[in-house]
């Protein structure tokens, strides 16, 4: 069985190769570069040097990485217990004994993969247990990416028996914070976790004994209503001194999962497994996906922004923002699902008087999720388009809510107002499009929502023809495309589907197919899409412009996804910080839930666009909580006004500060020649004095004002950055040169 990493459609297949290992299709190679990395040998290991790092190959497969730097080694890796990184699961039994033979070890040019200069090491081994099995483990390490390694393992069936593989375990590591910080206990470190396991749920967390995360990734989760899933393939942990991350290097996305969990011992497993369910017949072979693991100094930024420029060397491109979507934003979801026309258009004098030019119109509109046609009982005839011209001839633009490839089916309830579904014409029309599970049955997606098989060129074109409706047709200026996550897994036999994985690998294709179809109609648009509560989905990455920290529960989760999404889109990437009012939230995801946030410090500070979903005016008790009041809308201004004064949002994110370790909690931008800082307090309900340190600063002499308050701290040096301050809840801070006149 086969991984062919090259081919538009990512499915394993089997192949017959008798006379060596099978391999996955590379890259053409191209003009070799004198490298500079150095492959040797010491007692027990084959060493990888880089200009950054150095990976240890030992005999048991463990692949040891440490970070280098000025002229030390740091690490988390501990293989004293040496286990087998990679092994199979065979029958039920895991087989981890294989010895890799490094004294064999072929050492040749890289690939390609990852630039013209590298080092390929090719190692075979054997299990004691099982000869009949051969083992072919390639790593390779490149001179543009020296902290980074990828891994691929091959399986041959060398006997003359089957041999079943249940799954497949890869870059297993063990990881120890005492390592370097001798007091510290093992599990001493914070994490990053990518998996869309549960709506509102932490993907940045402190590691604790009994920690553990199953991190499953393209995978529809049953953990709450919203019925997530998807996910960024890639886990990380770090110290103060020193990270490691690990994660598949394709660049389509596969199910699997990255588990984590804390030993008896505190030391920190974690691999990744992926369920093979095969059968090799004597002569097969089986190749594992790409995988990787890098090494770092910093939190999740470092090892994401890396996993983010690899998978565009190997030619995964990003969308680039446009102006539009830097723009503050007002959401209409405020007056939740059973809005009218009059509440929107009579929000546009109020939105016109506090600068803001864009708005949208959020969920509620339509019949029915899948025809997306409007509701007769609020939207009769044309007055959707006659909503939109309003706001047009306010001068406001305009974007509109909607979720890709769900459909009512006549199964499930609302989750949104717990109404029954109904069943939509194109279900009606087209049965034939649906996914169904392995029973036959209609498939479950998010929201108990049944769904179409992206894979089907119908469904495509479908959505293609929707996409023109919204902008072209109904004048729409871009997407809110809502509860983004993965889709099931699609065993349809209509669809003549090579393997039920298809129906994930397509999803990319629809957002490609929407955003491309949209730009084209309007260049000047928006196409946000929301993973409801979690980190985003690999398939649908590449083709959204404007990212959203996605119904964050707190001003915590607005900072750290802000931070997430620069690292994956790029450091002047479009995060919209979703609706202000998330920064304080109760009774969270409930039919109760209550957001009365006002926390716009944790938006601007951090480089994310202004949102809000206030109501206004007076509609009652109902809508008091968000209800856009005298004393909030000066409130409101104020902070309008400075986003739109300094647009720190197209700045240029950098990553100088060490989330769990630099306190208070610090951010920085670089924008126009000038330095701006945001500091948060570890706790909300108490001030925090001390010494601030402004790192990132070029040789010279500064001086530095509080931008919210118009105050003058002080001045600073670059060859002395820090400054005494106490403030409460946060700090916003811009620092120019003392020769500059400030603007």
């Amino acid at each position: 069985m086969v991984h062919p990493v090259a081919l538009p459609v990512f499915t394993f297949t089997l192949v017959i190769s008798m006379a060596g290992c099978n391999h996955s299709k590379t890259p053409p190679l191209v003009h070799q570069q004198e490298s500079a990395i150095v492959v040797s040998t010491s007692p027990g290991a084959l060493v990888v040097n880089t200009s950054a790092a150095e990976f240890r190959l030992l005999p048991s497969g463990y692949l040891q990485a440490s970070l280098l730097h000025n002229g030390q080694k740091w690490t988390l890796d501990d293989p004293a217990a040496n286990p087998n990184p990679d092994y199979p699961v065979i029958a039920a039994r895991e087989t981890g004994d294989f010895v890799l033979d490094l004294d064999r070890a072929r050492v040749s040019a890289a690939s390609g993969r990852l630039g013209s200069g590298g080092k390929r090491i090719e190692v075979s081994s054997k299990s004691p247990s099982l000869p009949s099995l051969e083992k072919d483990l390639v790593v390779e390490v490149y001179d543009d990416f020296p902290s980074f390694a990828l891994t691929t393992v091959s399986y041959k069936n060398v006997g003359s028996s089957e041999i079943l593989i249940d799954r497949v375990i890869m870059q297993q590591h063990i990881l120890n914070a005492s390592l370097q910080e001798h007091t510290a206990l093992p599990y001493s470190m914070w994490s990053f976790h990518g998996s869309s396991e549960a709506w509102g749920k932490d993907d940045v967390m402190q590691i604790g004994a009994k920690f553990t995360r199953a991190n499953p990734m393209q995978t529809m989760m049953h953990n709450d209503e919203n019925q997530t899933g998807g996910g960024i393939p890639v886990v990380a942990f770090w110290t103060g001194s020193v990270g490691e991350a690990i994660g598949h290097a394709e660049t389509v996305p596969l199910r699997l999962s990255l588990p984590v969990h804390t030993l008896p011992n505190g030391r920190v497993n974690t691999n990744i497994t992926l369920d093979v369910n095969t059968t090799l017949q004597p002569g097969q072979v089986y190749t594992t996906p790409l995988t990787f693991v890098s090494v770092f100094h910093g939190d999740f930024y470092e090892p994401l922004s890396l996993y983010s420029k690899m998978l565009q060397v190997r030619g995964l491109s990003l969308a680039h923002p446009t102006d539009a979507d830097y723009q503050a934003n007002w959401c209409g979801w405020g007056y939740e699902m059973d809005f009218t026309p009059k509440q929107m258009l009579s929000t546009i004098p109020k939105l016109k008087q506090i600068g803001l030019r864009w708005a949208t119109l959020d969920a509620g509109w339509f019949k029915s999720r899948g025809d997306w046609e409007p509701r007769t009982d609020t939207f009769p005839d044309d007055s959707l388009q006659k909503v939109v011209k309003a706001y047009h001839d306010a001068g406001i633009h305009i974007t509109l809510w909607w979720i890709p490839l769900v459909v009512e089916d006549g199964h499930g309830k609302d989750i949104l107002n717990h109404r029954p579904y109904q069943l939509s014409n194109v279900v009606k029309q087209h049965p034939d499009w649906l996914i169904l599970d392995k029973k036959g049955n209609q498939a479950r997606a998010t929201a108990d929502l049944g769904a179409l098989c992206p894979a089907v060129p119908e469904v495509k074109q479908y959505y293609k023809q929707l996409t023109e409706r919204f902008i072209r047709d109904w004048d729409f200026d871009g997407h809110k495309l809502d509860f983004s996550y993965t889709v099931p897994l699609c065993y349809n036999p209509k669809h003549h589907h090579q393997s039920p994985n298809e129906s994930i690998e397509a999803v990319s294709d629809v957002y490609k197919i929407i955003l491309e179809t949209t730009r084209a109609l309007k260049s000047d648009s928006v196409t946000q899409a929301c993973p409801c509560g979690t980190p985003p989905s690999l398939a649908w990455l590449p083709y959204i412009d404007q990212a959203v920290t996605a119904d964050p529960v707190g001003s915590r989760q607005v900072r750290l996804r802000t931070k997430m999404y620069k690292a994956l889109l790029g450091p002047q990437a479009a995060v919209y910080g979703d609706h202000v009012e998330l920064t304080e939230v109760q009774l969270s995801n409930t039919l109760h839930e209550v957001d009365k946030g006002r926390d716009f410090a944790s938006e601007v500070g951090v480089g994310a666009v202004l949102g809000t979903k206030f109501t206004w005016p007076d509609y009652g008790p109902r809508f008091k909580i968000v209800e856009l009041t005298a004393e909030k809308e000066s409130h409101w201004k104020k902070w309008i006004d400075i986003y739109q004064a300094k647009m720190l949002s197209q700045g240029e994110f950098l990553d100088l500060y060490t989330y769990g370790y630099d306190s208070p909690e610090a951010y920085a931008i670089r924008k126009d020649g000038r330095m701006y800082y945001a500091f948060y307090t570890p706790d909300k309900k108490k001030p925090w004095k001390g010494a601030i340190e402004l790192r990132g600063l070029t040789p010279g002499n500064y001086q530095v004002r509080d931008y919210e308050n118009g105050k003058q701290l002080g001045s600073v040096s670059a060859q002395s950055p820090k400054l005494a301050v106490e403030f409460s809840q946060h700090l916003l801070i811009e620092v120019s040169r003392l020769a500059e006149t400030r603007r």
